[in-house]
């Protein structure tokens, strides 16, 4: 209130000098008192038009863009303009921060790796981010404040959006079909709605998978429990001449063996799937892994079929012997088992142009048609179920390769024709493989002294 005293004041006197003026000029013309009243008069008619230029450049001022500093009146008018031009000052400063927090709050919203929609009273789209654009085909600028049933049109969105109340997630394809989409929609403030939409294809696909590899784990085990807990009861009720319960007994091992290998490949598998990446720095010698394949499938075959290795390999491969060899020996195993007797295996390496290295297994066994041939390294998967049984495989062999393989950074190629055979690649990179420097002379004649 420091400019209220000086007002009254500079009234108060420009009113008395008005009013001495004015009875000392009346007195002139006989009459001074109304020389007084009307030098008061125009004492305070001087203080008012002051007054009324300093508030017209004030309105002057505040009815344009503000930009620049009140006018710097004393006074009233002076008061009012500071006090004027801080509020909006800090009301700008305010906007700007209100601002600044809104963009920051859309940039965080903008940067979510989930779709998010926001819509009005009247379902209109406010805003949208760059995923909710992509899941739903809009245009975050030429389609804000359109209806968004009108371009969003699946029906279970719509229904949902109708629904009030509606919390749980719906499940959509998204506009091109390329992928599912979760939608959750939420009220907030005044009839206004959060969408949020997230990509649950994967999800979707390995859920998918989970219940297809339980009920073909369950499948598999459960067949030959049937058949043993059988030929258990077989023994148990009926009286049996020793040739019978041999062959009982031989059956019910096969069973037993058969769903051991099955229980292996599984933890195979989960120790492939849960276990770090093989090393690189850690060489594995391929003639080593080729000498005990060899030998697991002499001894399957049993004379039956002639199995070629390389007699000498000097190749060395970075990575997990174990897995390297489960691998090969897979592969290996499976041509010796869907080859007919009197067939031929071979296994076979060779260095690509490019410094990658194939180990290659083919057969002339049985084959299979060329659209069974993306499939046939899915876990279970067989062309022919019976078959696959009666020759003992288990149906993850070929999932297993494929693990490894990747694991080590290479590829699984397949080729085959049915009748014809087939030929399995494992393709390394050549980061992987190396030969290494050939030995001194000396160590063969050491080796043979000892």
């Amino acid at each position: 209130m420091s400019w209220l005293f000086p007002r009254f004041l500079a009234s108060a006197l420009a009113m008395v000098v008005g009013a001495l003026l004015g009875y000392a000029l009346g007195g002139a013309i006989h009459a001074p008192l109304i020389g007084a009243l009307v030098g008061g008069a125009l004492g305070v008619g001087v203080i008012s038009v002051v007054d009324t230029v300093r508030g017209h450049r004030l309105i002057h001022w505040l009815s344009g863009s503000q930009e620049g500093t009140a006018p710097r009146d004393t006074g009233f008018w002076g008061e009012i303009g500071y006090r004027v031009e801080r509020s909006i000052r800090q009301r700008e400063r305010a906007t700007v921060q209100e601002r600044l927090r809104l963009e920051q709050f859309l940039s965080a919203m903008e940067a979510s790796p989930n779709g998010i929609l926001l819509l009005d009273a009247n379902d209109q789209i406010s805003w949208c981010n760059s995923v909710a654009a992509d899941h739903f085909g809009l245009d975050p600028e030429r389609d804000r404040m359109q209806p968004v049933t009108n371009l969003v049109r699946a029906p279970g969105f719509v229904s949902a959006l109708h629904l009030p109340g509606t919390t749980e997630p719906v499940l959509v394809p998204d506009v091109r079909g390329r992928c599912t989409l979760s939608i959750v929609i939420r009220a907030y403030g005044e009839g206004l709605r959060l969408v949020l939409s997230q990509d649950v294809t994967q999800r979707e696909r390995a859920d998918a998978m989970r219940r297809d590899f339980v009920a073909n784990v369950s499948h598999e085990i459960r067949s030959p429990l049937t058949v043993v807990a059988g030929f258990i009861e077989t023994l148990d009720s009926l009286p049996l001449g020793e040739i019978e319960r041999k062959r009982v007994l031989l059956l019910m091992g096969q069973q037993t063996q058969r769903m051991q290998m099955l229980v292996g490949d599984l933890l195979t598998l989960a120790q492939l799937e849960g276990s770090p990446l093989p090393p690189s720095d850690r060489w594995a010698p391929l003639a080593k892994l080729f000498g005990q394949s060899e030998a697991d499938a002499l001894a399957l075959s049993s004379g039956r079929h002639t199995v070629c290795f390389p007699e000498e390999c000097a190749v060395q491969i970075a990575g997990s012997e174990s897995e390297l060899l489960s691998a090969l020996t897979n592969l290996v195993n499976n041509a010796v088992r869907y080859t007919p007797e009197g067939g031929r295996v071979t296994v076979t390496w060779r260095t690509r142009e490019d410094g990658s290295g194939e180990i290659a297994v083919c057969d002339t066994g049985i084959g299979v048609d060329r659209e069974h041939i993306p499939r046939l390294t899915e876990r279970f998967y067989r062309v022919d179920g019976s078959r696959s049984r009666d020759t003992g495989g288990t149906g993850l062999g070929l999932s297993i390769v494929k693990h490894v393989v990747q694991r080590h950074g290479g590829e699984l190629e397949i080729q085959s024709e049915a009748g014809n055979g087939s030929r399995f690649s494992l393709i390394f990179p050549a980061a992987r493989v190396r030969f290494p420097a050939p030995q001194a002379a000396s160590a063969p004649e050491q080796r043979s002294a000892a």
